[in-house]
């Protein structure tokens, strides 16, 4: 690896590692409104909402990280495009706390409300997707992807990546359905890509036969 692309994913680790702490300071807390006297229980009870969307942005943003480092296993050197799509889509990331903790407070609210700061929300992953994908594309298309990788690979990978936004909107969709399940839907689309597809590490660790 490049000491170039090794500063662009340290960097991008410590964006995400700061994302991923706001969220928790954020939504792991209990709100200014409870009662003095209401008991943990109670408490914990009116808060399932905030920690819902706590776990299910995790995952999210578990997942995010997780693509990148796969995918930047291919970069070998970047140029100023890349770093700017980078850049970008890391401005996508580091606003999911915020949109988060805005759909955690209004799931209670009303459905304009609820629709609104879902619409917030997904706007923020849905922004850091399609810039995901416009930095893999331009990564293929100037030629700084590693010269052994598969065509037939960098194409699955494509693919792949490129069905996320799409899933996002159908999540999103569900929201005018039922919020929370809307929600889940979130998590089932994070599930779908912990399975083993093109272009992840193989089991063991072991460097991945570019050329199956």
């Amino acid at each position: 690896m490049s000491r170039d692309t090794a500063r662009v994913e340290a960097f991008s680790d410590a964006v995400i590692a700061v994302a991923l702490t706001l969220m928790a300071v954020q939504l792991l807390q209990f709100g200014r409104t409870e009662a003095p006297d209401e008991d943990l229980v109670s408490k914990l009870e009116n808060e399932w909402r905030a920690f819902l969307a706590y776990v299910i942005t995790f995952a999210i943003v578990g997942q995010i990280w997780l693509t990148h480092h796969n995918s930047w296993r291919y970069v070998i050197r970047v140029d100023q495009m890349l770093l700017v799509l980078n850049l970008v889509m890391l401005m996508f990331v580091a606003a999911i706390p915020f949109t988060a903790n805005q759909l955690s407070d209004h799931l209670r609210g009303s459905a304009v409300d609820q629709q609104i700061s879902a619409a917030i929300y997904v706007g923020a992953v849905l922004g850091e997707a399609l810039f995901f994908n416009l930095a893999w594309w331009w990564a293929r298309w100037r030629g700084l992807l590693t010269p052994d990788l598969d065509p037939r690979l960098a194409e699955l990978v494509s693919r792949r990546y490129l069905l996320r936004p799409l899933l996002y909107l159908g999540a999103f969709a569900i929201v005018f359905i039922n919020p929370i399940l809307s929600l889940l839907a979130y998590l089932l689309l994070v599930a779908i890509y912990l399975i083993r597809g093109p272009g992840d590490l193989p089991p063991g660790g072991q460097a991945e036969a570019e050329s199956r």
